[in-house]
């Protein structure tokens, strides 16, 4: 690895498994301290541990319910204390939510999608901003979804969620420039990915998992689900300074899917 998040302090929620477990070892291996949050704290310790074990002393890991502003106002102090400031925001916490059609969706269920998929962005990046803006040069990183860009039926408040994420990414990357803060806002809109979010569509192969990852691939040009490095790798170039002209985008991976 060569040091691309050299000295750079990131915060990445949802890191006890999936997206953000990568991620978390991508920053990691390229430089950067790491505070791993996650409502399963175990878990976030457990990758913690691990990093610091080949690593040692980048990475930390806190208790996040990312729903709870108190949560984040705690979670960012201790990061910004553990790791001597924050420079990279990855809002990478998320849900799927019940997979049904309108007509059958609850408002519970959209309202849980909707606090954890955008009410925690708009947390995370409020709390972390003053930080970011006094690092000098810092970038936040939204996790999105093809599904932010192109609708699928029964998934109306993930749809919903993930479209909310692309525009405020957009909104926040304006306000920093036009303040005159170093902080780009970008976000990453992955397609399917071999993380546990799939497993409603494994149920619905019949618990097969490799029935479920080759019908999702049928839609995909590239006639494959993506892997979670396939992600990490794009957070890696937003977090670094080789995109430092970069705010305001919104990056797909999706294997060619939105070009049809």
């Amino acid at each position: 690895m060569s040091g691309r998040v050299a000295g750079k302090a990131a915060l990445i929620t949802g890191a006890a498994g999936g997206l953000g477990q990568a991620m978390a070892w991508m920053l990691a291996r390229e430089g950067a301290r790491v505070a791993v949050t996650d409502m399963n704290l175990e878990g976030a310790r457990s990758l913690a541990e691990a990093i610091n074990a080949e690593i040692p002393g980048v990475a930390f890991a806190f208790a996040h319910d990312v729903t709870e502003e108190a949560d984040w106002v705690a979670v960012v102090d201790q990061a910004v204390a553990a790791m001597g400031g924050l420079s990279i925001l990855i809002n990478n916490a998320g849900i799927g939510g019940q997979l049904v059609w309108a007509e059958q969706d609850t408002l519970e269920n959209w309202r849980r999608v909707q606090a954890v998929n955008v009410e925690s962005i708009m947390l995370g990046c409020k709390h972390a901003m003053p930080h970011l803006r006094a690092s000098g040069a810092a970038s936040i990183i939204n996790i999105s979804s093809v599904a932010g860009l192109a609708a699928a039926p029964g998934m109306g408040a993930y749809n919903a969620t993930k479209a909310a994420v692309w525009m405020y990414t957009k909104t926040v990357a304006l306000e920093a420039a036009k303040a005159g803060w170093n902080v780009r806002c970008n976000s990453v809109h992955p397609v399917f990915i071999k993380t546990p979010i799939l497993d409603p569509f494994v149920a619905m192969a019949g618990g097969d998992e490799g029935v479920a990852h080759e019908k999702l691939a049928r839609g995909i040009p590239l006639k494959r689900i993506g892997e979670p490095d396939d992600v990490a790798w794009c957070a890696l170039y937003l977090a670094s300074d080789e995109s430092k002209f970069v705010t305001g985008a919104e990056f797909k991976i999706d294997g060619g899917m939105l070009a049809q």
